[in-house]
């Protein structure tokens, strides 16, 4: 893979409501004054600059949260700030990750100088909505759609899968007209159980019960099946795109373990500085954050280098997200101990994995058990 860049991550963390299903970092926006936090952000922006270097910078990501809350004002002056701070590279790809019930601000924020929408419809059935705890409905989804593609930027879709109760055929039929849309950008992902949400609660109570995993194969099967069919190939895991200009060049930064600073409340960053891979967490409570900026000049609540074992492990579990597969050599440059090579033949053997070069690639197959794979080859 060649260099992946660098970037800038902003956590916006206010939301119109929390999603059952979510673990994010993420409040309730309840009458809140964004100016203290938009201050505390464009001051951490500076502080990494001056503490990193002003390095160009070739995406500039609005995650949360719900950062479509933000106005097309504020959103300017948080892209003026990376500007100022960093070498902004004029064809920088800014990304705006969106609720469908904002689509009223989207031509504002795109004037503002988003060009790439995220949108998160997360399903296009009603009742699953509902139960996903979704202010929108569908046809809010695509209104929204629209209304991002009449900006003229790009669009990509948020849809969640395996919901309880689903079916192959249902998930195939909704996503297959989700892909209809003027969209050229997918990201597709199974409903994770996380620890501490809504959802793992009434799955402890017996209120909610996910598909089981060979369900969850079959639909990840379906999934694939039906995006290949519509032109939009996987180009990672859970990532689809009609074409190599549509894929996200901020995710290609993380996948391809590149350099990205992370500001705002709870935003992790991964820099390489004077030979070291340093990676920072932000404070998590928004007035914390804004109190350690402005205690410090920066939000941060830890900064510690990795160790080469862990840059190595993440070389490996991202890369092999990625239809490039991960790096053998780099990887093990960094290792004491060399990959496990029985365990790559073995995979290999099995058709869960394909050697290129230097390079480990899953399979189709393979792409189900990543993680245990990732396990198996670092033993």
């Amino acid at each position: 893979m060649s260099d992946p860049g660098f970037g800038i991550y902003l956590h916006w963390p206010y939301c119109s409501a929390i999603c059952p299903y979510c673990d994010f970092n993420v409040y309730r926006a309840r009458h809140v004054d964004a100016e203290p936090l938009i201050e505390a952000i464009e001051a951490d922006l500076a502080a990494h600059a001056a503490r990193f270097g002003k390095r160009r910078a070739e995406s500039l990501f609005f995650g949360g949260g719900t950062p479509s809350l933000l106005s097309g004002e504020q959103i300017a002056r948080v892209i003026v700030a990376a500007a100022q701070a960093f070498d902004l590279a004029p064809d920088a790809e800014i990304t705006l990750e969106a609720n469908p019930e904002d689509w009223p601000r989207f031509a504002e924020q795109a004037a503002a100088g988003i060009n790439r929408f995220s949108i998160g419809a997360q399903a296009f059935d009603d009742t699953a909505l509902k139960a996903l705890g979704r202010f929108h409905d569908s046809a809010t989804s695509r209104r929204a759609v629209e209304a991002a593609a009449a900006t003229n930027q790009r669009v990509s879709l948020d849809l969640i899968y395996a919901r309880e109760r689903q079916s192959v055929e249902d998930w195939t039929r909704e996503l297959r007209s989700a892909l209809t849309l003027p969209v050229e950008h997918v990201s597709l992902y199974q409903l994770t159980i996380e620890p501490n949400t809504a959802f793992a609660r009434a799955v402890d109570r017996g209120r909610l019960t996910p598909p089981s995993s060979e369900q969850a194969a079959e639909l990840y099967e379906a999934t694939q099946s039906a995006c290949d069919a519509a032109g939009f190939p996987a180009y990672e895991i859970s990532n689809h795109a009609r074409s190599t200009a549509a894929r996200s060049r901020h995710n290609l930064i993380y996948w391809g373990s590149g350099d990205w600073i992370g500001v705002g409340p709870g935003a992790h960053g991964r820099i390489t500085h004077r030979g070291a891979r340093i990676a920072t967490e932000a404070q998590r409570r928004p007035a914390d954050y804004v109190d350690a900026v402005r205690e410090s000049g920066f939000g941060w609540i830890s900064e510690a280098p990795l160790t080469n074992e862990e840059w190595a492990d993440e070389l490996l579990i991202m890369g092999l997200r990625t239809d490039e597969g991960a790096d053998l050599s780099r990887i093990e440059a960094l290792r004491t101990a060399p990959l496990n090579r029985e365990a790559l033949k073995w995979l290999e053997d099995r058709q869960l994995i394909r050697i290129v070069g230097q390079r480990v690639r899953l399979t189709r197959a393979g792409r189900l058990l990543t993680n245990q794979i990732a396990a198996e080859l670092a033993a």
